[in-house]
């Protein structure tokens, strides 16, 4: 019998198509969905016979296991408790996305442990984890509500290339399975990468969507100093933040980024393109600090999401952070550690503006030795 297809872009109602998508992994038949990858094939770890059943579709080998869909980042904690920083960090920045973590899964308090023996076998035989999240609506609206796991694998035979639409889904594995939700062609065309994470450091497993270098760039410590315009405070934050932790590291400044170092800074109320102010440069200059060049830019969801640690000028700052971005909240302090405000110098005398540089540096002494900086010494 061949699969049903439905077809999302000639839907009226979208949301129907999730539900029926549900109750059939709820009854524990198989499903294509797709990514902005390739499609997958999907089915629900709670269904010990649909997790064999995919097994035999796809006709792989033992030692190529099948992977989880999950969520959302934070939902990796569930099934990886003490996943390592670089797993968070890549996590982080490049979920939704077509990036697949393989990750260690000894700890006891995984939620794997609790599947069937047989969905553990198919799906962590060596005692290590696939998981991914893929950026497509749809089949995220689906994962939300599906009352357990979600086992997913490219929709092909194994040897055989996966399928990048609905159509090539039905002609490749169509009479093996129960439903195909078809949304055209994928985004890419291309599978995700495959990357093995063990002690923080990083193997790439397989080259897919996102290359070598890309990944290597994931996993860079990132650093962000806010205020509000990005011209005073934060861009002397910025470069008295990036001596230190050169300095800390052993290296020059110019170097930091070659060593893995980003240290940023935006303004919640920033004009984009704006120099430092005069004192500013001035001031930094005095202490063997160059920020010349220093373009103001506003915060932004990306900024924000690739930075481990946002150190914030006010109280004010912080919040209005955490308001729009709630996920902000454990890293995101303010510079004084007691919380209290650094005040902002713009136009008055260059001796404000050293005593604000001044303050921002004690600050920042107690702030770096807490810097997870242990991957880059």
């Amino acid at each position: 019998m061949t699969a049903v297809i439905l077809d999302l872009k000639s839907s009226e109602d979208p949301r129907d198509i999730v539900h029926q998508a549900v109750e059939a992994l709820s009854a524990g038949k198989i499903i294509a969905i797709p990514t902005e990858t390739v499609y997958g094939l999907a089915a629900s770890a709670l269904h010990p016979e649909a997790v064999k059943r995919l097994v035999e579709i796809k006709g792989r080998s033992k030692d190529k296991p099948l992977a989880f869909a999950i969520k959302s980042a934070d939902d990796a904690l569930y099934y990886v408790p003490n996943m390592a920083c670089i797993a968070r960090r890549i996590a982080r920045r490049s979920w939704p996305g077509p990036i697949t973590l393989v990750l260690d899964t000894d700890h006891p308090d995984s939620v794997i442990h609790r599947l069937e023996p047989s969905v553990r076998e198919a799906t962590i035989p060596e005692g290590t984890v696939g998981l991914r999240v893929p950026d497509h609506e749809l089949t995220l609206q689906i994962m939300r509500l599906c009352a357990g796991p979600i086992v997913l694998t490219s929709a092909n035979l194994s040897g055989d290339s996966p399928a990048i639409d609905g159509v090539e889904v039905r002609d490749k594995v169509g009479e093996h399975i129960d439903l195909i939700l078809d949304d055209g062609p994928a985004k890419f065309g291309q599978a995700s990468s495959v990357v093995r994470i063990k002690d923080n450091e990083i193997d790439v497993l397989r080259t897919g969507l996102v290359d070598e270098a890309t990944i290597e760039k994931l996993t860079h410590f990132i650093a962000l100093v806010v205020c509000t315009g990005n011209t005073c405070r934060s861009p002397m934050g910025e470069g008295l933040l990036a001596q230190r932790i050169a300095d800390r590291l052993g290296v020059s400044m110019a170097s930091l980024e070659g060593q893995g170092v980003t240290v940023m800074s935006a303004g919640i109320a920033a004009m984009p393109g704006s120099p430092a102010a005069d004192q500013a440069i001035e001031v930094m200059r005095q202490v063997g600090v160059d920020i010349s060049h220093h373009q103001s830019q506003p915060i932004t969801g990306r900024l924000a999401k690739f930075a481990d640690v946002i150190l914030t000028m006010t109280n004010g700052h912080r919040q209005a952070l955490i308001s729009h971005w709630p996920m902000l909240e454990t890293r995101t302090k303010t510079i004084r550690r007691d919380g209290g405000d650094i005040g902002d110098p713009i136009g008055r005398p260059i001796a404000i503006y050293r005593a604000t540089a001044e303050q921002i540096d004690q600050q920042l002494s107690e702030w770096v030795p807490e810097f997870d900086l242990s991957l880059f010494e």
